[in-house]
Order: C-alpha cells, then sequence, then structure tokens
C-alpha cells in the first residue's frame, strides 16, 4: 500500500525516533509499504518519520544507479534501529540532494564519504560496517531522518536564506509533487 509522505512543516519529521523491537506490529508489512511508497514516489531513501512514524526505520534502494554502478544492482534494503557510530571526516564530498519530504528543493550538502554504521536487518541479525559512496550519503541524509534533521539543516545560512520562499510554499501547499503527501494544515 503507498502512504502518504509527509512534507517540511509536519511535527514528525522534526522528533527523534525510538528503537524498535522484533515484536513491532505489522513490521514486516510496514516495510513492504514503505519500499512501495518510495519506488512510487521515485525516491532512492524514505525514513519511517517520513510516512508519520517515530521508529528509527529506514529503506534504500539504489537499483536504479545500477547502469553507472553495477555494485547497486538489485540493491533493495531494510535498516532498523539504524546508528551512524563513526563519521571519518578524512575525505568529504558536496553532492546536490533532494528529499521527498521537501519536493522541489536541491541543495547542495557537504559530507563524509565513509561512515561507521551499526544496525539490524530484516531478521534482526546485528551489522557492524563502514560504507562508502553513495550508500553512505543516502543513509546520512535517510538517518538524520530519524534524529529530526533535514538536509537543509545542513546548508550556509546563505543557502536557507535563499530556500526560504520555497519551504514557505510548502507550508501553503502551494507544491503539488505528483505523489501522495500529508501536508501541514
Amino acid at each position: 500500500m503507498t502512504l502518504p509522505i509527509f512534507t517540511y512543516g509536519m511535527p514528525v519529521l522534526r522528533k527523534a525516533s525510538d528503537d524498535i523491537t522484533p515484536d513491532y506490529p505489522n513490521l514486516k508489512e510496514l516495510i513492504a509499504d514503505m519500499f512501495e511508497t518510495m519506488y512510487k514516489s521515485d525516491g532512492v531513501g524514505l525514513a519511517a518519520p517520513q510516512i508519520g512514524l517515530n521508529i528509527r526505520l529506514v529503506v534504500i534502494t539504489l537499483d536504479a544507479l545500477k547502469d553507472d554502478f553495477p555494485e547497486y544492482a538489485n540493491f533493495n534494503k531494510a535498516y532498523i534501529n539504524p546508528h551512524i557510530v563513526e563519521f571519518d571526516d578524512t575525505e568529504t564530498e558536496t553532492m546536490d540532494e533532494g528529499c521527498l519530504s521537501l519536493p522541489g528543493i536541491h541543495e547542495a550538502v557537504r559530507r563524509p564519504t565513509r561512515i561507521r554504521v551499526q544496525y539490524l536487518d530484516e531478521d534482526f541479525q546485528e551489522h557492524d560496517e563502514w560504507v562508502t559512496g553513495f550508500l553512505a550519503r543516502v543513509m546520512q541524509h535517510e538517518f538524520d531522518h530519524l534524529d529530526g534533521k533535514l538536509f537543509t539543516d545542513r546548508i550556509s545560512p546563505l543557502r536557507k536564506q535563499m530556500v526560504r520562499n520555497k519551504l514557505n510554499a510548502l507550508l501553503k501547499g502551494k507544491v503539488r509533487p505528483n505523489y501522495k503527501v500529508k501536508m501541514p494544515r
């Protein structure tokens, strides 16, 4: 089932999320619904706060990049209770980012190219690994959602001023993406 994506201004996007346990109700169905929602919205990642749930759950797909990055072929993964435990700041990269919760806004964001993450997979098996490249960027973006942060929090004050009108348009419901959304009233 395709779920509505909560947009800028919805309080759930600014709250820290809680870890979940294996007995979280209907978790498998929720993960499937999150994947479907992400695919239908043409996203590469989706965090639970973006569908109104303050739980530490993220889904990521990088399959669309397989032509340029063969290692991402069939990459579709759920991350339960993910946490970034270490940033390797020796190399950073600036890239444009967008967000399903901030439709129509894209800004350059500098992030480390290598991070260490801990998470549980769908079988609640523990993982502790170093991640690099585009996956590291997507993880940082999505895991920020779990801490109540948006990518616009990571841009310069000058750029924030420049996107203020776009953010206000979102708050007023003047932006209508081609996917199901829930906007502030």
